[in-house]
């Protein structure tokens, strides 16, 4: 399948009709985190839903920075299942694709990676080149925005490559989604049968491998409690989390946790992370 047919063809490739997605979700109950930021400083954006939806800035536009990958590696994943692409197709790996943070891509400049290899690498150790790999033979940016409006997905913004799509400038609306759209995004791939059990699968282990983010969502659920999620770090301190947090019986959780702009230490960006995720969990008990 070419560019231009694949582009034609991206809200049609689905197997879950677009209405499925946010659409047909109610508005998110108050999540009140004034207290949070008035704390700590900068702005914050939560969305949680489990049983019950809760919300802080869940409408406002934040940089969501690498936790895109979760959602490229899912479009991926959709062009397999649908025939236009191939997990053990090998892709040359060059000097021209180095950009920093590299660390499957780099030691690989002169040899190739697989399809599923490079979308290993995106989503578990957040390898920037691997990421940008993926979205050129996609056939660029256009595809992958062509991709989230096919599902459903009228918010979310693809405008840069990295590591450019990181500045998270602001009111700059390039590269934002907001909590409630990613939520929603959340429950069509990693919870309602958008993939194959097999794919999915594979997107959900390298969701639970990854070594990234310990203090952020992890640390803001309760011991037991298992965590498949993406990380995502930018320019003026946006730390951010997204994924699905599994408790050792009853429904799963799935939360987006954005958070920029304020003055702290990295593990004090993380554990507001953590603490905003408290929050939410406590809140869903009660919505």
């Amino acid at each position: 399948m070419d560019r231009r047919t694949f582009l034609a063809s991206a809200g049609a490739c689905m197997t879950l009709p677009a209405a499925s997605a946010r659409s047909s979700m109610p508005e998110p109950a108050l999540l009140d985190l004034a207290w949070l930021e008035a704390r700590h400083g900068g702005r914050l954006g939560v969305c949680a839903m489990g049983p019950g939806r809760v919300g802080w800035r869940a409408d406002e536009r934040f940089a969501y920075a690498s936790t895109f990958k979760l959602f490229l590696a899912a479009c991926v994943l959709d062009r397999v299942q649908q025939g236009a692409e191939r997990l053990d197709r090998a892709i040359p790996i060059r000097e021209g694709d180095r950009v920093p943070h590299a660390p499957v891509t780099g030691p690989a400049v002169g040899s190739s990676l697989t399809v599923e290899a490079l979308c290993k690498a995106t989503v578990e150790i957040s390898d920037n080149p691997a990421a940008n790999i993926l979205l050129r033979e996609l056939g660029g940016l256009e595809t992958f925005q062509a991709w989230y409006r096919g599902i459903g997905d009228a918010v979310t913004r693809v405008d840069r490559y990295e590591t450019q799509l990181n500045s998270a400038l602001p009111g700059d609306p390039r590269d934002t989604t907001t909590p409630a759209q990613a939520v929603a995004n959340l429950d069509l791939v990693l919870l309602r049968g958008m993939l194959a059990p097999e794919l999915l699968a594979k997107l959900h282990t390298w969701l639970l491998e990854t070594p990234t983010g310990p203090g952020r969502i992890k640390a803001g659920v309760p011991a037991g409690w298992r965590v498949a999620h993406k990380t995502g770090t930018g320019a003026r301190n946006s730390y951010n989390n997204i994924g699905v947090a599994y408790p050792p019986s009853g429904a799963p959780v799935l939360i987006a946790v954005y958070y920029t702009g304020a003055e702290a230490s990295p593990e004090a960006l993380d554990a507001v992370v953590a603490e905003a995720t408290r929050a939410a969990l406590v809140a869903l008990q009660r919505a």
